[in-house]
């Protein structure tokens, strides 16, 4: 049976700037943030570049970038958070923890300084959605999820089936992901960034992924309790879908069947038919193995719909946020839905035989949205699939 959740605000951070307005401009407009990282000293490794924002005196803290979304997703939803039933009020964030404030902590052991403990623990995963349910005045749920790239989508899918369920009436949910020396070195000795500073997503002679900085949060609440409040909804989530294929530790299953298998309950959720969807906002992280995979996934979860999809990702301008990803890619699928236009796929440099699908390269594309839809993927075989469409 569907859902019937309403997203009544959202708001994001990335390397384009605060606020939604500022990831909405650039992106729809094909323009690509990577450039070369100032925030820490890349001669180690063989890549030097990333999407993050402003420069080597000017890094941002999780928990305050975090903060900063879910204010202004309030204050778009026009939701008084001391107007919520504090113990019917959830919280879920997609986050690893913030390494600044852990690194921070070692130094200080190192150099024979008392480490600032409440610091710490505001960098730990648990800590940063406990600290913004403290702020909201919320003593429902305040969970994070880790599970990588995933983790923001897994976040809204809980909190639906928590909305749906009947637990809570409200959930803030978000990611957050501020590109930092120590996931940049794990990525880097895996060889898995691109070698020329692009993310060219389903392209010809792509090279691999890019780390970008993000953070998003959305405003989710039962259709009853936003109409108990008047409020206005932007869209609504009918359907989701997870699975993992647990084909290996860290690659895609070559046919996607476990991206598949989610897209397929996805629309069994939402009782619609694969015809049903216009728009996929792809995981299309630009490696030689993710997006062939991606595009079998699609094949086989929409069959010969699959030739009529708009597919993009949106990764080619952001960089992959990692735990912030599914937060910051439901929020562009959402502007989607606003604007009646498909972001591109930004640097596509020609096909690949094995990703033959419509990528909207290089420019937005004007269509008829009625439901949309945000894919997300993981390490470990991990897959979601979540559904937006016209309130």
């Amino acid at each position: 049976m569907p859902t019937d959740i309403r997203v009544t605000g959202y708001d994001a951070f990335t390397a384009f700037g605060a606020g939604a307005e500022a990831l909405k401009e650039a992106v729809f407009a094909g323009r690509s943030a990577f450039a070369p990282i100032e925030r820490f000293d890349t001669t180690p490794f063989r890549n030097t570049h990333g999407a993050t924002f402003g420069g080597p005196d000017d890094v941002p803290r999780q928990l305050e970038t975090l903060l900063g979304c879910v204010r202004g997703a309030l204050r778009a939803a026009k939701l008084d958070p001391a107007a919520v039933e504090a113990d019917r009020a959830a919280v879920l964030i997609g986050t690893q923890g913030d390494f600044t404030g852990i690194h921070r902590f070692w130094q200080d052991r190192a150099q024979g300084r008392a480490p600032d403990a409440a610091d710490t623990h505001r960098s730990f995963a648990g800590g940063i959605p406990a600290a913004v349910a403290a702020e909201l005045g919320f003593t429902g749920p305040a969970l994070a999820f880790i599970n990588a790239c995933v983790a923001s989508a897994s976040a809204v899918i809980h909190a639906c089936r928590m909305i749906d369920a009947g637990q809570v009436d409200v959930a803030v949910v978000g990611g957050v992901y501020l590109v930092d020396e120590e996931q940049f070195a794990k990525f880097d000795s895996g060889r898995t960034f691109a070698r020329d500073g692009r993310l060219r997503a389903f392209s010809q002679g792509r090279s691999g992924m890019l780390l970008g900085d993000g953070a998003a949060a959305l405003v989710l609440e039962s259709h009853e309790h936003a109409l108990r409040r008047g409020a206005r909804s932007l869209a609504r989530i009918p359907g989701f879908g997870m699975a993992a294929d647990a084909h290996h530790v860290v690659q895609p299953h070559p046919r996607g069947l476990g991206m598949a298998r989610a897209v397929t309950r996805a629309l069994a959720k939402a009782a619609v038919a694969p015809a049903d969807i216009q728009y996929v906002n792809a995981h299309g992280t630009g490696t030689r193995l993710n997006d062939p995979a991606e595009t079998a996934a699609l094949h086989e979860a929409f069959g010969t719909h699959a030739e009529q999809l708009l597919v993009s990702s949106t990764k080619s301008m952001t960089g992959h946020m990692l735990e912030a990803t599914g937060a910051v890619e439901l929020a562009i699928s959402l502007m989607a839905l606003e604007e009646q236009t498909v972001p591109p796929t930004a640097g596509y440099d020609g096909a690949d035989p094995e990703c033959d699908l419509d990528y909207v390269p290089d420019e937005p594309r004007r269509a008829r949205l009625q439901r949309v839809l945000s894919l997300n993927a993981g390490f470990g075989g991990l897959n979601t699939a979540i559904i937006l469409e016209q309130p």
